[in-house]
């Protein structure tokens, strides 16, 4: 009896390991949005040209108001340079977007010119070739931004030591369960981890729905082309300009983005395909994803030991600690109103995560655009050609 109470002890010390995480998430949350908010001053004096690439490729829900929010940003010098394929079902958007915005500095490129894997990449060294001037806001074809975007975007490079930047987003709407479990996942789930990075100096990636970046950083290791045959770009484009020396900087300005998951189908599979690129980029860090799931050793814990104090405690602690991280990401700082009533998602959200991380264990190879890719190295390899 006393060995059982004695592994009871431990399996609970064990089990309240993901509370450290959470009241690190809380720290880090409050520390970077009091910062954010403190030093909120707009930018009126820091006004280098711009150049925003857009890499489009099929076209988005909403996409012609999308493109329309770069064209109504409250700067004085910027172009909007988009690369898209002849016959692209964007095309048309565009054509009209030049039309009705004869002001704005607006071209197109038309195709990479490269055989990539990541095609998108490919696209990406094009433009960054082009570009006329030499900071670079990249975003994909589906974010929408407010006029005062780039003036806020553009302000961390008066700092020489700042490589590159990237902020936070949410989904321009919800139109069903999957999406709104999307968006409890972003600010429950994915947000908070970004928070103890930022916490810890180990923030050293960018997001997809804004890279903001230079020239030169991007000339110092090697230019898109050594991305092209990657996953992930927008995580490797951020650790690529932090391995030369640079600063990645993470600002509280939030974006929105349209919702990319359809079907629960879709979800599953997108969520557990990015959890396998992230095992197979940090497998030691992505194990220790283990301590900072604390639905499943909340449950531990009860099965340890089923009292009533024990599930208050556990139960109870894990509830509330997620409601509060929740709370402080997606409504204090990032002002969404309405998610509270999508708080009662967080613990389905946990389970799926929970599933699919170890689901991810369990893959050795990720499907892009139909093809089965080993990760060597950070670098895709065709399944069949790395067997052969």
């Amino acid at each position: 009896m006393k060995i059982f109470a004695i592994v009871q002890y431990i399996v609970l010390a064990v089990a309240a390991i993901p509370f450290i995480y959470y009241l690190l998430a809380m720290y880090s949350t409050a520390r970077f949005f009091g910062e954010a908010k403190r030093h909120a001053a707009p930018n009126t004096d820091f006004l280098p040209p711009i150049s925003c690439l857009k890499p489009i490729k099929g076209l988005d829900e909403d996409a012609y108001e999308n493109y329309a929010s770069f064209c109504r940003q409250d700067y004085p010098e910027y172009e909007i340079v988009f690369c898209v394929d002849p016959g692209d079902p964007a095309l048309p958007l565009l054509e009209k977007l030049i039309k009705e915005f004869p002001d704005r500095k607006i071209r197109l490129l038309f195709g990479s010119g490269r055989d990539a894997i990541n095609d998108k990449v490919g696209r990406l060294y094009r433009l960054t070739n082009e570009a006329a001037y030499d900071i670079f806001v990249i975003t994909d074809g589906d974010v929408r931004v407010g006029p005062d975007y780039l003036r806020t975007i553009v302000s961390v490079f008066r700092d020489p030591k700042v490589g590159a930047a990237t902020c936070l987003y949410v989904s321009t709407k919800e139109i069903n369960l999957v999406q709104e479990l999307q968006t409890v996942g972003m600010m429950s789930d994915f947000f908070a981890p970004v928070m103890v990075a930022w916490q810890l100096d180990d923030l050293k990636v960018t997001f997809g729905q804004t890279i903001a970046t230079t020239r030169k950083a991007v000339q110092s290791y090697g230019g898109y082309q050594v991305l092209e045959d990657r996953p992930a770009d927008d995580v490797y484009a951020g650790r690529l300009v932090a391995e030369q020396g640079y600063e990645v900087k993470l600002l509280p300005y939030v974006v929105h983005s349209v919702a990319d998951f359809q079907t629960m189908k879709d979800l599953l599979y997108k969520r557990t395909r990015w959890m396998t690129v992230q095992r197979l980029m940090r497998p030691w860090g992505h194990l220790g994803l283990i301590f900072t799931w604390g639905l499943p050793w909340a449950l531990v814990a009860v099965a340890a030991r089923p009292t009533p104090a024990v599930a208050a405690a556990y139960l109870g602690g894990y509830a509330f600690c997620r409601i509060v991280i929740t709370w402080m990401i997606g409504v204090w700082g990032m002002k969404q109103k309405h998610l509270w009533k999508k708080m009662p998602l967080i613990p389905l959200w946990d389970a799926m995560a929970f599933v699919m991380w170890i689901a991810s264990f369990g893959r050795t190879t990720i499907r892009w655009r139909g093809v089965d890719y080993f990760l060597r190295e950070g670098r895709l390899v065709a399944a069949r050609k790395a067997s052969s």
